[in-house]
């Protein structure tokens, strides 16, 4: 996981002065569920998946432009579920649809006292992403120079869940064919198979650096005997949580133990860790904004990560990360490790490397199938979001063509309308 580099200038469009000065004016919002199948089920020392299984939030203003956001659950981490996640998020998007046209500051403020507290704060961060994507799209900029412009590119870690030492292995040689440096292990649940795992990765990825991540699973005593019995035979063991600095020379970082800014304030104040493991689905954007502006004062050091997330929430916190050249350690890889991918456009992926391009706002959709229906008849009246037009008009041509099993080519609503398309080819 490598640090971002700062570009020599900046261009920033003043994320702080929109918050007072944008008016934000809802037509429609909506949740959905989100579920995409991992390639291999993913293990860490508190759960196992099979698939993620979260909750995607779209919201429309009146301008015509939308955005997009994404309320990841990790069962044992975040406090929500998927079904409460969703019983949630209809509540905010119900609560936007009703509310008068107020400032961006504000109506994030009213979405911070729906979904309050960490017990809420995956949705917060989901509902939060969709009305941020809308408002960058709506003023014709890219997030991540919304968020100070200093980059448009991340390098990532990439993570290997609680496997055995030969499935280690293999995924680690095959990581580092790939690019990736820095190896992100999960940890935790067996401290005797957890150091033959690192044994084995080392063998196959000789320089590549680690993070460990325990989840909670080991107490004090047993992380210092990881690094006791791996110390001596590893040269340039570069970044373990939850171990002695001082003795080891490595750094900690607070993850679960930092929920909030009265968290971040107490692990700065009493040196409780050297970095802080910044994630929307823990404390939401603003929440995140908040801790950054703190970390930057003290000089703690900041890493970004995420549960597991497709790639519109990490595509989120990536635009932030590039945007703000703030963090030294990022670990947005789990995209990369779903069977399928739902988001259209987006992002672009080389390797370890994430490249942000300049299309408005986050720069990838979903694609939902009645919001292609509405297309039909909302697109000469301006109420589809630019960035959407290409894939549904290409979706809805293939409808009036017949190459689609959703509908006959001969409702009545698709002949009137196909005559008025030009279709655009899919990218």
């Amino acid at each position: 996981m490598a640090a971002t580099t700062p570009a020599a200038t900046t261009s920033s469009f003043g994320f702080k002065n929109l918050m007072d000065t944008f008016t934000v004016d809802v037509h429609r919002a909506e949740n959905r569920l989100l579920n995409v199948p991992l390639i291999e089920p993913f293990t860490i020392a508190s759960s196992r998946m099979e698939r993620v299984e979260n909750v995607a939030i779209r919201i429309e203003l009146r301008n015509g432009c939308a955005g997009w956001g994404e309320a990841p659950i990790l069962p044992f981490v975040t406090a929500e579920d998927q079904s409460m996640a969703m019983s949630k998020a209809t509540e905010a998007c119900e609560f936007l649809k009703l509310s008068p046209a107020m400032t961006m500051g504000s109506v994030l403020a009213e979405i911070g006292g729906i979904l309050s507290g960490y017990e809420y704060a995956s949705v917060r961060a989901g509902v939060e992403m969709a009305m941020i994507d809308a408002v960058a799209t709506s003023i014709g900029v890219p997030l991540w120079r919304l968020f100070g412009g200093v980059s448009n590119t991340i390098t990532t870690d990439i993570t290997i869940p609680i496997v055995s030492p030969a499935e280690a292995a293999e995924l680690a040689a095959k990581y580092c064919k790939q690019g990736f440096k820095t190896l992100k292990l999960k940890v935790g649940k067996n401290l005797k198979a957890d150091i033959e795992v690192l044994q084995a990765i080392r063998g196959a990825h000789p320089e590549c650096l680690f993070i460990l991540d325990a989840n909670e699973g080991y107490k004090a005593k047993e992380a210092i005997e990881v690094l006791d019995q791996l110390h001596d035979d590893w040269e340039g063991l570069g970044h373990v949580t939850q171990i002695a600095k001082d003795k080891y020379g490595v750094s900690t970082a607070a993850d679960e133990s930092c929920r909030n800014l009265v968290d971040a304030k107490k692990i700065v104040q009493e040196k409780l860790a050297d970095v802080i493991n910044i994630k929307l689905a823990k404390v939401g954007v603003v929440g995140a904004l908040e801790i950054i502006e703190l970390a930057r004062a003290s000089g703690i050091h900041m890493m970004i990560g995420g549960m597991v997330e497709t790639r519109l929430a990490m595509g989120f916190a990536g635009h932030l990360a590039a945007g703000m050249g703030c963090f030294k350690f990022i670990d947005l890889d789990t995209p990369l490790l779903l069977l399928e991918d739902p988001v259209h456009e987006g992002y672009e992926v080389s390797g370890a490397v994430y490249r942000f391009t300049n299309a408005r706002g986050h720069g990838g959709f979903l694609h939902w199938d009645n919001i292609a229906w509405y297309f039909v008849y909302a697109n000469n009246t301006d109420l589809c979001a630019d960035t959407e037009i290409g894939f549904f008009q290409a979706y809805v041509w293939n409808l009036c063509q017949g190459t689609s099993p959703r509908q006959s080519p001969s409702d009545p609503l698709l002949q009137s309308k196909s005559q008025s398309y030009t279709p655009h080819p899919q990218k």
